[in-house]
């Protein structure tokens, strides 16, 4: 059983972020007893534009995730919890994380930044086999931080089983795809219930 639904926002952006509007939105109409909690990190709150270090935002989606089951009344298990490009990237270190286990329902990465823009041997998948939950992967066909056969290559290594759902001509920004991005991710949970 799905409980809640927690969304971290990329580097550049906050937890307002229209697309993680527009996710929430969706998944509350389409299942209006979920909650849904969009959660940012400390850097962006205290006004930085330069993200913290990766362990310091791994404790940040770990502890928001016990919070929110305290919260809620659930387990973390029942917890879905993914973001957009660094903060799908940051939820699926804190899954992988094998020294402090996060125990969650299944895992979402929008535009996950396999890489930097034109270093493609700069990979960022160490900690993919460790992943063993459900995951979805959304990506624009034509992100610069990843391309299709990247990401599909790079993702055979979780544990879990991996859906891909791509966004035709659309670049890392996934620009004015907002609602085709939320519906998918609101599908893709309504499915994980069923």
């Amino acid at each position: 059983m799905i409980s809640g639904v927690i969304l971290f926002p990329g580097a550049g952006t906050n937890a307002n972020h229209h697309s993680l509007v527009a996710i929430e939105t969706s998944i509350k109409q389409s299942q209006p007893n979920i909650n849904v909690r969009r959660v940012d990190f400390a850097y962006r709150i205290a006004g930085k534009s330069f993200p913290d270090r990766a362990p310091v935002l791994v404790k940040t989606v770990q502890n928001a995730v016990l919070a929110a089951a305290k919260d809620w009344g659930c387990t973390t298990n029942q917890i879905v919890i993914g973001g957009r490009s660094m903060g799908g990237r940051m939820c699926s270190m804190a899954v992988a994380d094998t020294a402090q286990k996060l125990d969650v329902a299944a895992l979402v990465c929008i535009c996950y930044p396999l890489h930097p823009p034109k270093q493609p041997e700069k990979l960022r998948t160490e900690h993919l086999p460790q992943i063993n939950v459900k995951t979805l992967f959304i990506s624009g066909t034509r992100d610069e931080f990843g391309t299709v056969e990247e990401l599909k290559n790079a993702t055979a290594a979780i544990g879990g089983s991996v859906t891909h759902k791509w966004i035709e001509g659309a670049r890392h920004d996934l620009k004015n795809r907002d609602d085709e991005v939320a519906e998918l991710v609101a599908n893709w949970i309504t499915a994980l219930r069923s």
